[in-house]
């Protein structure tokens, strides 16, 4: 358990750099066999550890204990062509044609941690390290040395850590339940700098904790069919440290983090091919707006996002070849959030996933899996509103590669 518990404190110093690439800025990269099937089924296939996740009652299909330790690589693209600041004034004075950016993400690695013990036939516990939410861009290059459009462009950055701690109970053959306690660890970076002025116009570096929460359920209809439901609720992460704007400073700085709400169905079709599917909403009407405010007085808005709720739809297939091999592959529709505030800082659309993976068997324990997914977004249209003028226009486009490698252990 020492290891263990050292595994768990190097994951969650590591997943404070992670970047989004679902919708929003919500991440959906929780385990390499997740992304080989597109998430399709997460939630109750219950094959290692990482279903914690998703769903802490399918730990009640575990006989014995389990854990997964993963890392997934993500190889990032946000592209922004044909930017242009309209500075609002007569005969086009003090506009700029800021052209394209290629590289406003970095890569990233993004860790994850599971462990689930059953205690009796009924009862069972687990705990997690994974995050489900975080972004960064740097469109400070965009600006090409000049502070048009300086307010929009610079660096941001979102990170959040979750903490999981879950316990399951098997009320019957069929019905299983669970629920857990996130603690979710979050903060922000923002840069906005214009040279003429004399102080930043945002300077944020904060963080702070808030706590959340999952319930779930399983139904078993035998042991080849199964359909599994949670919903997790995610807290406003209340942050404080350095929170400036236009020269005012804050005590603290409030991101209002996405509630998620997911079914998902494992269906085995004979002792080879197991279709799973997965829909999973998230409340992304609550990230309104990111709020700077001193003791609860008065809040000023530092950023209007006002997004919608979205959908992550996905399908996915398992095929045995033998005790020694397992392949999957899935195609998941992730569904844009942004509605009539698109913003350069966070880019969003419509994305594509494909996704294949591979399982290998290294004893009757263990077992190492390998995923990859493509996701291609679309180009979206960016009309944003600017302070120091009239607003920035540009085409962003993002994508990425994930390849992700996961060890897991039955006891």
């Amino acid at each position: 358990m020492r290891t263990f518990n050292k595994t768990i404190l190097a994951t969650a110093m590591t997943l404070a750099s992670t970047q989004a690439f679902a919708a929003g800025f919500q991440l959906n990269s929780q385990s390499a066999t997740g992304i080989g099937r597109a998430m399709a089924g997460d939630a109750v296939i219950a094959d290692n550890a990482s279903v914690l996740a998703r769903n802490p009652s399918a730990m009640a299909l575990f006989d014995s204990s389990a854990l997964s330790l993963g890392i997934t690589y993500a190889a990032t693209t946000v592209e922004v062509e044909d930017a242009y600041f309209d500075s609002g004034l007569p005969n086009d004075i003090g506009d700029a044609n800021l052209g394209h950016l290629s590289d406003a993400a970095d890569d990233k690695i993004i860790p994850n941690a599971f462990y689930i013990h059953p205690v009796n036939d009924t009862w069972a516990w687990g705990v997690a390290v994974f995050s489900n939410f975080g972004t960064g861009t740097d469109m400070t290059d965009l600006k090409r040395g000049s502070d048009a459009a300086a307010d929009l462009l610079g660096n941001t950055e979102v990170t959040t850590i979750n903490i999981n701690a879950s316990v399951s109970m098997r009320v019957n053959e069929h019905l299983s339940l669970g629920a857990g306690l996130d603690v979710i660890t979050g903060g922000g970076k923002i840069a906005r700098d214009a040279q003429a002025l004399p102080v930043s116009i945002v300077d944020v570096d904060a963080s702070g904790v808030g706590f959340g929460g999952i319930v779930s359920a399983t139904y078993e209809f035998n042991d080849n069919h199964r359909i599994g439901a949670s919903y997790r609720f995610s807290p406003d992460v209340e942050a404080d440290g350095d929170v400036a704007m236009a020269g005012t400073n804050f005590d603290n700085l409030e991101l209002p983090l996405a509630d998620i709400f997911q079914i998902a169905g494992f269906h085995q079709l004979n002792n080879k091919f197991a279709i799973h599917y997965t829909a999973q909403w998230t409340q992304w009407s609550n990230f309104d707006q990111i709020d700077v405010y001193n003791n609860d007085s008065d809040r000023t808005a530092l950023k209007v996002y006002n997004w919608e709720d979205s959908w992550f739809l996905s399908i996915g297939g398992t095929y045995t070849i033998n005790e020694k091999w397992t392949l999957r592959a899935g195609y998941a529709h992730d569904q844009g959030v942004v509605n009539d505030y698109p913003s350069v800082s966070i880019p969003d659309s419509d994305r594509a996933w494909y996704t294949f993976g591979v399982g290998y068997n290294l004893s009757p324990k263990s077992t190492i899996d390998l995923g990859v997914a493509i996701v291609e977004g679309e180009t979206t249209e960016v009309v944003e509103n600017s302070l120091l003028g009239n607003n920035l226009t540009a085409h962003t486009t993002s994508g990425a590669t994930y390849m992700s490698v996961q060890y897991s252990y039955r006891f």
